[in-house]
């Protein structure tokens, strides 16, 4: 079957680190005297923190198919059916389902000029939290396990985000822009990143008006 490209929609604005750090985790070369436990991604020539665009997407893809897709609600797995809404948008990962390519393309997210600016002025770009497991019975650190360090990005920092929707002839984009509302609203209810559940990655999308991503998207599939 003929797929044919009618149009690549843009979308850009900020994304915006909540009240707690967020941490997205990068590779540790080495064991230095005073480098922290689990460091964050950094970009290779600036070394500055970014956001891999693939964090995000993969992090709505996976909000949407534990609430759409009973084949994740079974095996926990990503979906791969290939005929659901969230396979259209984000492709099923499997080729033996693959009934048209992905529609989706998110950038990676660097740091805005303003946060830069606020970095330098600190002196650095990020936090270093210390975590120590407690031993429940005798209030204190548990044996060897601890004290541990992890690095983040402060809260308050903001990064620009971008990320496109490749449009064929005969699709609903309604249905895709409605879609893609619920992913960010989950977003932003959920966590980004590592350590959700101890309070990191609160997370929030806006567009360069500064309304919501997902109010932006909701408009948009009325329009549609």
């Amino acid at each position: 079957m003929a797929i044919k490209l009618r149009e690549i929609v843009e979308f850009k604005g900020t994304l915006k680190v909540g009240g707690s750090g967020l941490r997205i985790g990068g590779a540790k070369e080495g064991a230095g005297i005073g480098e922290t436990d689990n460091p964050i991604i950094r970009h290779p020539i600036t070394h500055l923190p970014y956001v891999p665009g693939s964090s995000v997407k993969g992090k709505i893809r996976s909000l949407l198919e534990s609430k759409h897709c009973p084949q994740t609600q079974e095996s926990g797995l990503p979906c791969k059916c290939g005929r659901c809404a969230v396979c259209d948008l984000f492709g099923s990962g499997d080729s033996k389902t693959i009934q048209s390519p992905s529609r989706l393309v998110f950038r990676d997210c660097q740091p805005t000029k303003g946060t830069q600016e606020v970095w330098e002025e600190a002196g650095t770009s990020s936090e270093v939290k210390t975590e120590v497991l407690i031993d429940r019975n005798k209030g204190l650190s548990y044996g060897r396990i601890g004290p541990r360090t992890t690095e983040r990005i402060p809260a308050g920092s903001d990064f620009d985000f971008a990320f496109s929707l490749r449009i064929f002839e005969g699709d609903d984009t309604s249905k895709y822009y409605t879609l893609l509302a619920e992913g960010f609203e989950l977003l932003e209810k959920h966590y980004l990143g590592g350590s959700g559940s101890r309070g990191y990655g609160e997370v929030a999308v806006v567009v360069n008006d500064g309304a919501p991503m997902a109010a932006h998207l909701r408009q948009k599939a009325k329009g549609a």
